[in-house]
């Protein structure tokens, strides 16, 4: 799990000096006022979601593969534990 939320962040973090490129050279709007880095930022988010979606499939589902593994072994123990303590 640590590792694709580190790879989401990467994500953002790429996109979000992309934009922040873009904007200096001018290729896209400062924003209104003192706002450019909140603009960068939503505009960061907004970016990356989609990417983080799409190229983090593979990650994703065997994170929840994993989550599915060991919620299943809970619920076995759970079930040992009420078996055993039904035939005491």
């Amino acid at each position: 799990m640590l590792r694709y939320t580190l790879m989401r962040l990467g994500i953002f973090a790429g996109c979000f000096l992309a934009l922040w490129g873009l904007v200096y050279v001018g290729a896209l709007p400062r924003g209104l006022g003192d706002s450019n880095l909140l603009w960068v930022l939503v505009l960061a988010i907004v970016v990356s979601a989609p990417l983080s979606f799409v190229l983090l499939r593979g990650q994703r589902e065997a994170m929840s593969a994993e989550i599915v593994e060991k919620v299943d072994r809970a619920k076995g123990r759970l079930d040992a534990n009420r078996s055993s303590e039904d035939a005491l």
